[in-house]
């Protein structure tokens, strides 16, 4: 946690600007670095802190040239990130944590997201996680190596309650019994144009622990290349500041890749993004966009050390570092 003194408030903002116009400077005058990002799926609200970076020229100002690369159902982003084609990915904790209990070189250097998106969609009568009690539950095969064990610690869900979710809402439209896995900026959407209002439950507001987007990148470029990654972290948060305040430039990008993407749908994401404070809530508030600290990635491997999701002695710490998270916070 960074702690500035009263006393020494003026010197440190002082140091903290010259710091920051020094990246900004140091990027303008020398060689343009490329830097290649790959998000998490297609383009949408949630990778808003890129397209912004990108299309108000943030990246440029700290002398990258950034080219985003969607994700999609068959795209394996750690893969290409291992491989060199990525120099930076959408991350998430305890992936990070179970690359690196398999030897591999991967570390994530800031937190876009305070919060997961991720929770379970519900018909009205269901009013919160404790009241699904014995119904079915529709959920993705990798919920099971990360959010379904901690709902059957937490909250008593069985086994015998899941059942395949297959990217339709058809199913949880036409029972209104089910419930389903979804994303805060996704499926409620699209379940609100289908005829329902569901009730969302956000996993992290019920004490879920892991961060989400991070920026993850090869223990090799936070070694070689440390100015590259603290500018590219620098850029992207600002990026997130930008966008949540006026995303019509990042927007436009965003649209351009994804031409799928509606006025509406982006909106509805951008708003939920802000409602459940999935970028400025938490610590972020204080501390800023991006931050993240010890105690909350070692509550993460507590948490999968208890559900069977990874060895005790696998040393997490080796899956991020502080050490890139901005001098001078990037406040919301």
């Amino acid at each position: 946690m960074r702690v500035m003194l009263k006393s020494g408030f003026c010197r440190r903002l002082g140091a903290a600007v010259v710091a920051v116009l020094g990246l900004a400077g140091a990027g303008a005058a020398g060689a343009v670095e490329k830097v290649t990002v790959g998000t998490s799926w297609y383009a949408q609200a949630e990778h808003g802190g890129f397209y912004q970076a990108k299309a108000t020229g943030i990246y440029e100002k700290y002398g990258l040239d950034v080219t985003i690369k969607m994700g999609g159902p068959q795209v394996n982003g750690l893969q290409l990130l291992l491989a060199g084609q990525y120099d930076f990915t959408m991350g998430y904790p305890l992936r990070n944590i179970n690359a690196v209990g398999e030897g591999l070189p991967v570390v994530s250097v800031a937190a876009c997201f305070q919060k997961d998106p991720q929770g379970l969609i519900a018909h009205p009568q269901v009013k919160d996680l404790q009241s699904v009690g014995d119904r079915t539950v529709l959920i993705s095969t990798s919920a099971r190596s990360t959010y379904w064990p901690w709902l059957q610690a937490e909250y008593g869900f069985k086994d015998s309650q899941a059942k395949p979710y297959t990217f339709s809402l058809g199913p949880f439209l036409a029972d209104k019994e089910l419930v389903q896995q979804a994303y805060v900026s996704s499926e409620p959407f699209a379940a609100e144009k289908g005829g329902v209002k569901p009730n969302f439950f956000l996993f992290a507001d019920y004490g879920y622990p892991p961060y989400a987007a991070t920026l993850e990148t090869r223990r090799e470029l936070v070694e070689e290349k440390p100015e590259m990654v603290r500018k590219f972290v620098q850029a992207t948060l600002e990026g997130w500041k930008s966008y949540l305040n006026d995303p019509a430039p990042g927007n436009a990008l965003i649209q351009k890749d994804n031409p799928e993407m509606t006025d509406e749908q982006l909106a509805y994401g951008l708003a939920k993004l802000k409602e459940y404070g999935i970028v400025t809530g938490g610590d972020a508030g204080e501390e800023g966009i991006g931050y993240m600290n010890d105690a909350r990635w070692e509550k993460t491997f507590e948490f999968m050390v208890k559900a069977g999701l990874v060895s005790d002695d696998v040393d997490y710490k080796k899956a991020y570092t502080l050490e890139f998270l901005p001098e001078e916070p990037v406040l919301p």
